[in-house]
């Protein structure tokens, strides 16, 4: 299944796939040449296939459970203080998402869009710390019965065009897509200090499945 965030680049390099195989197969003479350009369409072609790929996933019980929004890798786990949304001490999870992984975002949890933010900036590699200040990012706060969530999609080196499909006063179901972040990104997730962690470092996560943090 090909994300309905993607289509528009999807088919835009799927057609450009198509022109240059065709083109190289009837129109190029030297074999080599004809060789590589026929590849790079066919390689051109599994990667953005691959890039925007949006599987089914099912959440594990219980509201009180704080999701993933995004497929990758704990980069980072420390305690913080967030001034925007939550305004208090927090605890931060950092996830890289790499060009293989999937790029869908979900919701962490059910509840009302009390924030929104769109944040035009630089395009720092995604695992820098100084991304998560600079780089082009959303920020978005979710608040339930149990409390408040802060997260950013936060665009990598490459990326050019986040994708946030919510606004304030919206209701969100947890594990439900929410937007995604074009070709190499990052997502940090905010929760109240009373909230526990369940990630450790260098864990792959998969949104709207692995838990990030439960609710005292």
């Amino acid at each position: 299944m090909i994300t309905d965030y993607g289509y528009d680049v999807f088919f835009s390099v799927v057609l450009f796939c198509v022109i240059l195989g065709l083109g190289a197969y009837y129109f190029i003479d030297q074999v080599i040449v004809k060789s590589l350009l026929i590849a790079v369409s066919a390689i051109l072609f599994v990667f953005t296939l691959n890039f925007f790929r949006d599987p089914e996933r099912t959440p594990p019980a219980g509201d009180h459970l704080i999701l993933s929004p995004a497929d990758g890798t704990v980069i980072k786990i420390e305690e913080v203080v967030e001034e925007r949304y939550i305004k208090g001490d927090s605890k931060l999870v950092c996830i890289f998402m790499s060009p293989v992984n999937v790029h869908v975002n979900r919701n962490p949890i059910s509840g009302t869009v009390g924030y929104y933010e769109y944040v035009k900036g630089e395009y720092f590699a995604a695992f820098e710390d100084k991304a998560s200040l600079k780089n082009e990012q959303t920020h978005i706060g979710m608040e339930n019965s149990y409390g408040k969530v802060f997260f950013k999609q936060i665009a990598g080196f490459v990326a050019r065009r986040i994708v946030a499909d919510l606004k304030v006063g919206d209701s969100m179901e947890r594990g439900k897509r929410f937007g995604m972040i074009k070709f190499g990104s990052r997502v940090d997730i905010y929760v109240p200090k009373h909230a526990e962690i369940k990630v450790v470092m260098n864990q792959k996560t998969v949104a709207g499945e692995t838990v990030i943090a439960e609710w005292k």
